[in-house]
C-alpha cells in the first residue's frame, strides 16, 4: 500500500506526484517543502469488511537538479470492519535520485499488524535504456530491465511539462524502488483541462495563498499497470490536481478494493536553492 510520489511527490515523486516546484520555460524546477496528507475512505466496493478508514502520509522533500533529490516519506493507514477488525500498515521510505535522473537509492520498512518490519534496501542506474538495479536487503541480487523506465522525480517533471505543452495523455516505465524492488511498472496519466488560477473548485486553507491563488493546475489521473500487461485493469489509480509549481492537491488513492482521499493538512514551502540548470 504505497505514492510520486514518491511519485504526487514526487507522485513525486507520487512522489510522487507529491512535489512542490517552480516552473521555467523549459521545463519543471522542483523546490523543497514538507507536507501532510489526511486520509478518509471514499469507496470500498469490493473489500469485503471495510467500513471506515483513517491514516496520514507526511513527507519531507529537499535537493535540487544540482545537488540531487532527498524524500523521506512515511504513510500509516487504518482500516476497521466488522469482520476483519482493525488493521494497521505503517510504511517509511527515504529515497535519493541524481538531478538528471540516471541514478537512484531506495530504502523502506514496512509494518504490517506491528510484526516486524520488512525492510528493503537497494539503488539503480539508468544507462542507454537500461535499468540495472542491486538490492542490498533482505538479500542480495541483481537484475536488469529494458524499455528506458524512469525514476519517481524525473517522471513528475516529465508530467508537469507534459501538462504545460498541452498534452493529454503520457506513458512511461517507472521504477520507484516500491514493494520489493523489482518492480517496473507502466505508467499511464490522463491529464485534464488546464484550470485557471482562481477557477475550478476551493482548494485547502495551506494553498490559499497569493502564490497558488497565481498558479494555474490540472487534473491528473496516473495509472499504474504490471509490466507487459495482457489485460487493462491497473494495479491501482492515483488522481490528483496539479499546480504548475509541481504541488499536488485533492488526492484519491484507488487500491481496486477500496479508495481514499487525502486532503492537504499541513504545507510549508522551504527555501528555494539557487542551483540552476
Amino acid at each position: 500500500m504505497r505514492h510520486w510520489i514518491t511519485r504526487i511527490a514526487a507522485l513525486g515523486a507520487v512522489s510522487a506526484v507529491l512535489a512542490g516546484g517552480a516552473a521555467r520555460a523549459e521545463g519543471a524546477v522542483l523546490v523543497p517543502h514538507r507536507a501532510v496528507y489526511d486520509l478518509s475512505l471514499i469507496g470500498a466496493p469490493n473489500a469485503r469488511g471495510v467500513e471506515s478508514a483513517r491514516g496520514r502520509i507526511a513527507f519531507d522533500f529537499t535537493g535540487d537538479a544540482c545537488e540531487g533529490y532527498a524524500l523521506n516519506y512515511r504513510q500509516v493507514t487504518v482500516l476497521e470492519g466488522g469482520e476483519t477488525g482493525t488493521r494497521v500498515s505503517d510504511l517509511k521510505s527515504a529515497t535519493f535520485e541524481t538531478g538528471d535522473g540516471t541514478s537512484f537509492r531506495f530504502r523502506s520498512e514496512s509494518d504490517m499488524q506491528g510484526r516486524s518490519a520488512r525492510r528493503l534496501v537497494g539503488d539503480a542506474e539508468r544507462r542507454d535504456g537500461v535499468l540495472s538495479v542491486r538490492i542490498a536487503q533482505p538479500k542480495a541480487e541483481r537484475f536488469t530491465s529494458g524499455g528506458d523506465p524512469v525514476f519517481p522525480t524525473d517522471h513528475m517533471k516529465r508530467l508537469i511539462e507534459a501538462a504545460q505543452a498541452g498534452r493529454t495523455t503520457l506513458s512511461l516505465k517507472v521504477f520507484d524502488g516500491s514493494d520489493d524492488g523489482r518492480k517496473v511498472y507502466d505508467t499511464l496519466a490522463v491529464i485534464g483541462r488546464r484550470i485557471e488560477p482562481g477557477a475550478g473548485a476551493p482548494v485547502e486553507p495551506p494553498l490559499r495563498t497569493g502564490d497558488f491563488e497565481k498558479l494555474p493546475r490540472w487534473p491528473v489521473t496516473l495509472s499504474y499497470f504490471a509490466p507487459d500487461r495482457g489485460e487493462q485493469t491497473p494495479i491501482y489509480t492515483i488522481s490528483f490536481e496539479l499546480y504548475e509549481n509541481g504541488v499536488s492537491r485533492d488526492l484519491r488513492l484507488d487500491y481496486g478494493t477500496f479508495a481514499l482521499k487525502g486532503e492537504l493538512s499541513q504545507f510549508e514551502l522551504m527555501p528555494a536553492s539557487a542551483c540552476q540548470r
